[in-house]
């Protein structure tokens, strides 16, 4: 059940997405009765879903209690299964689905909601985590816990989606606050997160990790092409601010070569260099698509553009993988919207479609549409000749411009064909217009989390793309050849804290009081947020031997309350033979007085301590966020 005063709020804020938005009109000939019956779906629902991820958002959403001020909870279910966590990358397609409304329509309580998530991402950068730290690794992290404390248990990890899916949100909000007159904002506060992120994006794109289902360990199609986006338009951005991201330059071109691998010629195989023997059909692609989707692009292959002949044969071949194995989809014919899973050999829940999937469905042709349109005519190709004969049988090669009755018998079929799959997801929510993580194949009962945030999001996404309210261009048109030679290189860094998290009174009313972790303190334009953690930086100078390792233990919980076996890792990612150095960046509360040691840890399991005395420190408390302690072994 939502709560009114969130309804209300979110009916003000989504009426532009309800109605019509703006952008290019839909002919009145192309309304028919299905589209009316979803028109009035989406209205009622609209509301509902916004007021669905506002539900989710700590410190005030209704069904985020516990959580941190910008957290976002995956979903408030916390027992089969338990989502009551913050997943980076779900938290940033959250907010760049709120970013883009708040440009729409200006509302200062997103805009308030916006602040306060970069302020508490700034802060889940500094968190060291069973991935690492901010600069050995620890941004690929894929979730927290809700109070912004690491999560330390087994689980599929690194998941490399999420820096790049943050860069891209803040970067979209960024351009806002420099169209507005808030470059410094943009400067001081936003841009230290993005770099980090980027730099992440650029050190570690050609390495392994868990796909977006977190099953996968190897190259994801979705995780390589949010990529390529984000270190374009984090250049782009970097150039207007006056900085520079070098490493953006020299890796983005090789990223979007490396992209054309997962192509087989008929459809995307969204996970590569892996052997777990599935066809590689997966909703994952149609995702990746939808988020690098850019307005002013053309129908290129080479970035899988919504419109393209790759991504509309690819949209049929994993749609038509499920119309068989679903008991809900029986008897639907290819070219009629069915409900849409993650791919066809999950066994998560049994297998069953996913919300977030069959809105992406949706979703992309929507975009494609769009795209059409503002090119101003469409291009069937052999490759994509399969897809418009489903939903057009008449659909032969060829180039039809808009003026042409085939053009408007093409867009009319795509428009119905797209609302099909809203119409599927209409059939399958509760009337309470709740939104979980799936519903049942044989009979289309809501199953697993509920609540989840992202399918909330998915809904206001598709709505948007629906209404022809689009985000601004990312620079596809610049950054869409293809190198001739590819490359495996990354580039390493820069890294560093970002510590300022002090949010001007915007025009419009909005500010953002919390500091990044999550207490309110009052901030103003000329003072600073007294920090209630500081992110402290332990170097150790030690000389170590192949199979030895460093550790960081001490008096309080953060370093293990003297159990060698919590003992924190040191990383030895810049130890040379004339600086041995190793080094952790810890959270610790402001103010703490704690002692603490070094050990090294043998291959064999055998613990060495340094010599006595214990060591002692205190956490400084004030504005500074960020402090660094220097030893050497002893």
């Amino acid at each position: 059940m939502f709560i009114n005063s969130f309804v209300a709020t979110a009916s003000l804020i989504a009426g532009l997405f309800a109605n019509g938005g703006v952008g290019i009109s839909i002919p009145t000939e192309f309304k028919n009765e299905k589209r009316a019956t979803v028109d009035s779906w989406i209205a009622t629902e609209n509301p509902i879903a916004l007021a669905g991820v506002l539900a989710n958002i700590g410190s005030t959403g209704l069904k985020a209690a516990g959580a941190s001020s910008g957290i976002v909870i995956a979903s408030p279910s916390t027992s089969n299964p338990d989502y009551f966590y913050t997943w980076t990358r779900d938290s940033a397609l959250t907010f760049k689905a709120l970013v883009d409304q708040f440009i729409a329509t200006g509302s200062s309580t997103l805009q308030t909601e916006i602040d306060n998530y970069i302020s508490a991402q700034a802060y889940l950068q500094t968190v060291s985590n069973p991935s690492g730290g901010l600069s050995s690794g620890g941004l690929g992290e894929p979730k927290f816990n809700t109070d912004m404390t690491a999560f330390t248990g087994a689980w599929g990890r690194p998941q490399r989606d999420g820096p790049a899916l943050r860069a891209t949100a803040m970067i979209a909000y960024s351009r806002w606050l420099i169209a507005n007159g808030y470059t410094s904002t943009a400067t001081n506060v936003v841009w230290p997160v993005i770099s980090n992120d980027l730099s992440y994006v650029t050190q570690y794109w050609n390495q392994t990790g868990f796909d977006l289902w977190e099953e996968v360990d190897g190259s994801s199609f979705f995780t390589i092409a949010v990529q390529h986006r984000a270190l374009v338009e984090g250049n782009t951005l970097a150039i207007s601010l006056g900085k520079s991201c070098s490493n953006c330059v020299s890796q983005a071109p090789q990223l979007l070569c490396f992209l054309q691998s997962f192509w087989s010629g008929s459809y995307i195989i969204s996970n590569i260099n892996v052997n777990n023997g599935r066809t590689g059909k997966d909703a994952n692609s149609i995702l990746g698509s939808i988020h690098t989707f850019d307005p002013a692009a053309g129908c290129d292959d080479s970035t899988f553009q919504p419109c393209s002949p790759r991504m509309l044969a690819n949209h049929k071949v994993v749609t038509d993988s499920f119309r068989s194995i679903y008991t809900i989809n029986s008897g639907i014919a290819e070219g009629t919207a069915v409900a849409v899973g993650r791919y066809p050999e999950d066994s998560y829940y049994n297998g069953n479609p996913w919300y977030l999937n069959t809105l992406a469905a949706a979703e992309q042709l929507y975009d494609a549409l769009y795209q059409y349109n503002t090119l101003g005519s469409i291009t069937i190709t052999s490759t994509s000749l399969a897809f418009w004969k489903d939903i057009y049988s008449s659909a032969a090669t060829g180039t039809y411009a808009s003026s042409s009755s085939t053009f408007t018998a093409l867009t009319s079929a795509l428009k119905t064909y797209a609302d099909g799959y809203v119409a599927v997801v209409e059939k399958y929510t509760p009337s309470s217009g709740a939104l979980s993580e799936q519903f049942s194949k044989s009979d289309g009962t809501p199953l697993s989390a509920t609540d989840l945030t992202w399918s909330y999001a998915a809904f206001l996404t598709m709505v948007a793309a629906r209404n022809n309210v689009m985000p601004a261009s990312w620079g596809e048109p610049s950054a869409m050849s293809v190198p001739s030679v590819c490359s495996s290189a990354s580039a390493i860094g820069p890294y560093s804290t970002a510590t300022n998290t002090a949010w001007p009174t915007f025009s419009g009313g909005s500010s953002a009081p919390s500091t990044a972790s999550g207490s309110t303190t009052s901030t103003t334009a000329t003072s600073c947020a007294t920090a209630a953690a500081v992110a402290v930086t332990f170097d150790e100078l030690v000389t170590t031997t192949y199979g030895e390792n460093v550790f960081i233990v001490g008096s309080i919980s953060q370093l293990g309350n003297w159990d060698t076996g919590s003992a924190v890792a040191l990383s030895a990612s810049s130890y040379t033979a004339s600086n041995p150095l190793w080094y952790v960046t810890i959270s610790l509360p402001a103010g703490t007085t704690f002692q603490y040691k070094y050990i090294k840890k043998e291959t064999s399991g055998s613990v060495v301590w340094e010599s006595d005395p214990n060591r002692s420190y205190t956490v400084p408390s004030g504005c500074a966020t960020t402090a660094t302690e220097s030893d050497s072994w002893r």
